[in-house]
């Protein structure tokens, strides 16, 4: 209970930076994840601009009996758990993610997991529906947060797969969809 440990905390929504802010001033170590974006301005005007990777939320390290000191920061929500209690995340995930940042680029991409339907979107294969039954190695990595359900793809020509919601009514044929390995 004595031990730093990380922990994802919740934000209302577009208030990361200014919970940030709050955390440092505090000097409660946080990470606030962000991906650079081009925006363009009605004006015309391009301008580019940090966005937090995922929205909502941030982390902090702290010791769990300090959790109290967090909550106190205005604009911030809760710290990420089950049945009331917050949960740490793995010191690893943090430091890949910190590292991933710090070298490539990356954007938000839709949180995926092995078993989900996917559809391969380009290449010779465009149009394909199938389960995802690994993960793309080589061309694109996909970093899961699965505590707050959130991904962050790195930096790739082109993304190869879409999610897609596929809901099956009892009288509806079922498509003739095969099992897709992404590789």
């Amino acid at each position: 209970m004595n031990q730093f440990k990380w922990y994802a905390v919740y934000t209302y929504p577009r208030h990361e930076k200014k919970v940030f802010e709050q955390l440092v001033l505090r000097e409660i170590e946080s990470f606030l994840p962000y991906y650079r974006a081009l925006h363009k301005w009605r004006n015309g005007c391009r301008v580019e601009v940090q966005i937090p990777l995922f929205p909502g939320y941030l982390f902090v390290r702290i010791r769990l009996h300090e959790q109290l000191r967090v909550l106190q920061v205005p604009n911030l929500v809760n710290l990420i758990g089950f049945g009331g209690s917050p949960v740490a995340l793995p010191t690893e995930d943090i430091e890949a993610l910190r590292a991933v940042l710090s070298t490539l680029k990356a954007e938000p991409h839709p949180f995926l997991k092995v078993g989900d339907r996917v559809r391969i979107k380009s290449g010779c294969l465009a149009g394909i529906e199938g389960i995802l039954l690994r993960k793309a190695t080589g061309f694109r990595f996909v970093l899961n947060v699965d505590l707050i359900m959130q991904a962050a793809s790195v930096e790739m020509s082109a993304e190869d797969v879409e999610p897609i919601a596929f809901v099956s009514h009892p009288r509806a044929p079922s498509p003739a969809v095969g099992m897709v390995r992404v590789s």
